[in-house]
């Protein structure tokens, strides 16, 4: 494996890793809105899943972000002024709606509103959608690398 794809390959596992941490802290307050813990009598967001998930995530957010930043994409420069945090709020903010898309269609039009169907349709469908979309667009809109000389230079990594 050439150093370049080498560089791709630690790029991705330390944004998945960051992301897993983060979708961890997502996925429990989630539940935890939704579900509840320890008594099935209390869960404040219950009739409100896409509400609880939007609050999970912008917490989750705040965690991916730090972590993408400082290590998933250390070698790379933030593109704007702010360090890409509007940008990567933005990006997110916009993602988003593919794990919420699959969490509605999983409530609204199949009806079904238990735990495991909430997280499988949200939480692994969805993410797994959202996060590979933002992958490529942090790596091309917000995490520039590090410029190089021309010769050096490998489209497949940009």
């Amino acid at each position: 494996m050439g150093e370049r794809w080498q560089r791709f390959a630690g790029e991705v596992s330390r944004f998945l890793a960051v992301g897993l941490l983060a979708t961890i802290v997502a996925i429990v307050l989630f539940n935890f809105l939704v579900h509840g813990y320890n008594t099935a009598d209390w869960a404040p967001l219950n009739q409100q899943p896409e509400l609880a998930y939007v609050i999970a995530n912008a917490v989750g957010m705040l965690i991916s972000f730090s972590g993408t930043k400082s290590w998933a994409f250390r070698g790379r420069e933030a593109r704007h002024a702010d360090g890409g945090v509007i940008a990567f709020v933005s990006i997110n903010l916009v993602t988003m709606l593919i794990p919420l898309t699959c969490l509605w269609i999983s409530r609204s039009l199949m009806g079904l509103d238990d735990p495991l169907s909430d997280n499988v349709s949200a939480n692994v469908v969805g993410l797994l959608l959202a996060n590979t979309a933002r992958f490529f667009l942090f790596r091309q809109y917000v995490f520039l690398r590090a410029q190089q000389p021309e010769a050096e230079q490998d489209p497949a990594y940009d």
